[in-house]
């Protein structure tokens, strides 16, 4: 983390899903480095521990909680959990997600429900639950959308449906809540260095020249580097960006 700012979310709360690895570990490690106290919530109870324990190893405060975004009141009572906590609550930092590419007509109900219950149904709720909370503080929200959510690619029709419906999530919330001093912002990633892409499958027999548009010409990111635009786009004095994405994905939306 070469461009920490200590001291720049002292006495904030910060609350970030998907904390367990990649993007969400990065940008817990990032906040609580910076002075934030962090909620850190993960479906999976070893990596989340693992960050849990990176983070007070480097001298931050992090509080933890196991459970499924799938469900509603999981998303609710996190919130609730972490506001008991602190005592408040200053920056949601929406992460979790799955991804994966399918031949359009062989991709499952199941799997096509999981999917949009983690990626568009899980930031919902939780801005649903926190929205009350940061109006008191004047606080904001991250999302974390994805290039895919901005660009159609073949091979992932979900994926990039539900990706699509944080960035409108985001402005629309952003616009809902124009005359007030909350803020909402979106980061919309290229491929990262993460266990998101190291797992993502694809079907044996794709036309590989169909994904070629989308896989860029600079290889991947790190989480690091979504992390640095989290701590920019979420810091208190960061007052002048409201309603924005920004793309973090290497050029590859720029034509």
């Amino acid at each position: 983390m070469p461009y920490v700012i200590p001291g720049r979310f002292t006495d904030k709360v910060a609350f970030i899903t998907g904390a367990g690895s990649g993007i969400g570990r990065a940008t817990a490690l990032r906040l609580a480095a910076e002075g934030a106290e962090v909620f850190v919530h993960d479906v999976n109870p070893e990596s989340l521990a693992e960050s849990v324990s990176m983070i007070t190893a480097a001298g931050g405060t992090a509080v933890s909680r196991v459970g499924d975004v799938c469900e509603r009141s999981e998303c609710f009572d996190a919130i609730a959990e972490a506001v008991e906590a602190f005592g408040r609550l200053d920056v949601l930092v929406n992460v979790a997600g799955i991804a994966g590419a399918f031949h359009f007509t062989d991709m499952t109900e199941a799997q096509y429900r999981r999917m949009a219950a983690v990626n568009m149904d899980a930031p919902f709720f939780f801005c649903q639950a926190a929205v009350p909370h940061l109006l008191a503080s004047d606080g904001n929200i991250v999302n974390i959308a994805s290039n895919a959510g901005l660009m159609g690619q073949a091979y992932t029709t979900a994926y990039c449906m539900t990706k699509g419906a944080v960035v409108q999530l985001t402005r629309s919330l952003a616009m809902e809540y124009a005359k007030t001093k909350i803020r909402v912002n979106a980061i919309a990633p290229g491929a990262i260095e993460t266990n998101l892409t190291h797992n993502f499958q694809i079907p044996a027999d794709i036309d590989f020249e169909l994904m070629t548009p989308y896989m860029g010409y600079r290889g991947q990111g790190e989480a690091d580097d979504i992390a640095e635009l989290v701590a920019l786009v979420a810091a208190p004095g960061s007052t002048n960006i409201h309603g924005a994405i920004f793309s973090s994905d290497r050029g590859v939306t720029a034509g």
